[in-house]
């Protein structure tokens, strides 16, 4: 049975790499509009840190997990009836994660094309969101938040890993056209001190929403 929103049911997701400050931005407009707020699993993940100790062996397993979850998250999401933010997209999992690590050899040809078998047939029982907010900031930027929040399961991302997946992300953000797009350049919007980056975004997201079309925010103003 295929999912659709509501009338005034908004369903936005947040995209971007590793420490682009998704779970940050998740729960200030999560607080500030009164949505819904969905996390990705970390803590409670049972493959990740299996996976950054040994990729190839855990890739398969990991995507298959985050493809279920992501999807059963966006189910109950939307049968509340309730507007609701999600801190990552599944579109993520399938084009750029499960693509780089077909790159990097940790997927085979088999189970490569066998996810996006099943992915396919998910996608299309899911409603389409009503914005996606695309975080974006140097690699630089991100190591340095990466080492900083100290997460030991990430202790062994490599910055070649997070170029291989920013590179991913640029290229899909030319074909990504499910929903509108506000692009937030994460390095130079400090929206977790700065109340005025802050307001920029939430004016962003709510011209997106209305007139559904796209936008960048490249600096503050």
């Amino acid at each position: 049975m295929n999912l659709t929103l509501k009338q005034d049911q908004h369903l936005v997701v947040l995209a971007g790499n590793i420490g682009s400050g998704k779970t940050s931005l998740t729960q200030q407009l999560s607080q500030h509009f009164g949505w819904q707020a969905s996390y990705e699993s970390v803590d409670n993940n049972p493959y990740l840190a299996d996976f950054y100790a040994d990729m190839h062996t855990w890739a398969f397993h990991l995507q298959m997990y985050f493809l279920g979850n992501r999807a059963q998250e966006v189910e109950t999401l939307m049968s509340s009836g309730q507007s609701a933010i999600m801190d990552r997209s599944i579109y993520e999992d399938a084009h750029i994660f499960v693509r780089a690590l077909h790159e990097m050899n940790n997927l085979s040809d088999r189970d490569y094309h066998a996810y996006f078998k099943l992915y396919e047939l998910v996608l299309r029982q899911l409603p389409k969101p009503s914005l996606l907010i695309r975080l974006v900031a140097p690699v630089e930027t991100l190591v340095e938040r990466i080492q900083q929040r100290a997460r030991s399961i990430e202790d062994t991302i490599d910055p070649d890993y997070l170029r291989l997946l920013d590179g991913y992300y640029q290229q899909w953000a030319l074909e990504y056209a499910e929903s509108p797009v506000l692009t937030v350049n994460s390095q130079l919007f400090d929206f977790v001190n700065n109340p005025s980056h802050l307001q920029e975004i939430i004016d962003g997201i709510e011209h997106c929403i209305t007139t559904t079309s796209s936008l960048s925010l490249s600096e503050p103003a």
